[in-house]
């Protein structure tokens, strides 16, 4: 069997379609999965715990000097 061009490109394009549509069921399954919705609060409300308000204007907190 002699792979051609067409042979592969086609292979390439069904892999490549199937590999996405599981991929994507899976991210799909793991972001609603019931026992990760605690996990996923505490990642989503985690930068709220820390911050104090906003900063005084001129001031740089220490996170932003490392931006500039």
């Amino acid at each position: 069997m002699e792979l051609s061009h067409e042979l592969l490109v086609g292979l390439a394009k069904s892999f490549g379609l199937f590999w996405l549509i599981a991929l994507s069921i899976g991210i799909t399954a793991y972001a609603f999965w019931p026992s990760l919705g605690k996990r996923f609060d505490t990642a989503a409300n985690s930068i709220l715990d820390d911050e104090d308000g906003p900063a005084p204007a001129g001031t740089l907190r220490k996170e932003d000097g490392s931006c500039r």
